[in-house]
């Protein structure tokens, strides 16, 4: 946006044409083709969910692979169910996080959780973070899918800015912002301590101007003649969206 000159001879910023803060998200189900979204219920969802984190190999003797997927979420918080269930809680606690199931439509089971954080109406901005996927979700549409709907869903609500923060370490999260459209705007050094190690935050955005164009790559990419009869894509979502996320673009 160019700037504006005020009264005074400053660069300002542009007025914003009737603008109205957009609600925050409420408790209600996000439906996909590949999976829906359930605002996340302990009671309901903590025993699927405790089960989908387990190891992808049931020989494993130890939970290394389990808790590998937690490192850059600063560590998995439980070692067994109850300790899940009581993990839980404490996210579903308050409004923001807003927390979501993942579900599998196939048998109803939760296989993964998304939240929305940051949750910003007064100036229409909202994060996407605090993602778990399960073994079980490792090269299917589902993990996709659920993120373009929390994507969409806010943009629809009026929101002007989705956000996506990582680990700057945590490349395969650096790749999936790039992949669903998200532009890289920097890093914020020594951000965050965790776990007594220094983090370095990659920060990436969505603006509701960049939305459309995005929006039509996640349609084509959803869209059933993108996928074989084995369920295999044809072409990838990041090939649609690369000229997207160019510097400049």
């Amino acid at each position: 946006m160019s700037p504006f000159i005020n009264e005074y001879g400053q660069p300002v910023g542009p007025v914003i044409d009737g603008w109205q803060p957009p609600p925050a998200p409420r408790a209600e189900i996000l439906e996909g083709r590949f999976c829906r979204l359930e605002p996340l219920d302990v009671s309901a969802h903590a025993p699927t969910l405790w089960r989908a984190w387990q190891p992808s190999d049931p020989d494993i003797a130890d939970d290394h692979d389990g808790k590998a997927r937690w490192t850059y979420l600063g560590g998995r918080g439980f070692d067994d169910e109850a300790g899940c269930r009581r993990w839980l809680k404490t996210m579903t606690a308050s409004d923001d996080p807003h927390c979501y199931a993942i579900i599998d439509p196939a048998d109803d089971q939760a296989v993964g959780m998304a939240t929305y954080l940051r949750i910003v109406p007064v100036d229409g901005s909202i994060e996407i973070g605090h993602l778990n996927f399960s073994p079980r979700m490792a090269r299917t549409p589902i993990s996709s899918e659920a993120l373009m709907l929390l994507i969409r869903h806010v943009f629809e609500l009026g929101y002007r800015r989705v956000e996506w923060k990582c680990d700057a370490l945590n490349a395969p999260s650096r790749r999936a912002a790039e992949r669903l459209g998200f532009r890289f705007e920097g890093i914020f050094r020594q951000h965050r301590v965790v776990n007594g190690r220094n983090r370095d935050t990659a920060w990436f955005s969505i603006l509701d101007g960049e939305w459309p164009a995005i929006r039509e790559c996640h349609r084509r990419w959803l869209a059933p003649d993108n996928f074989d009869a084995g369920g295999r894509q044809r072409q990838s979502l990041s090939t649609m969206t690369a000229e997207l996320t160019k510097p400049g673009h």
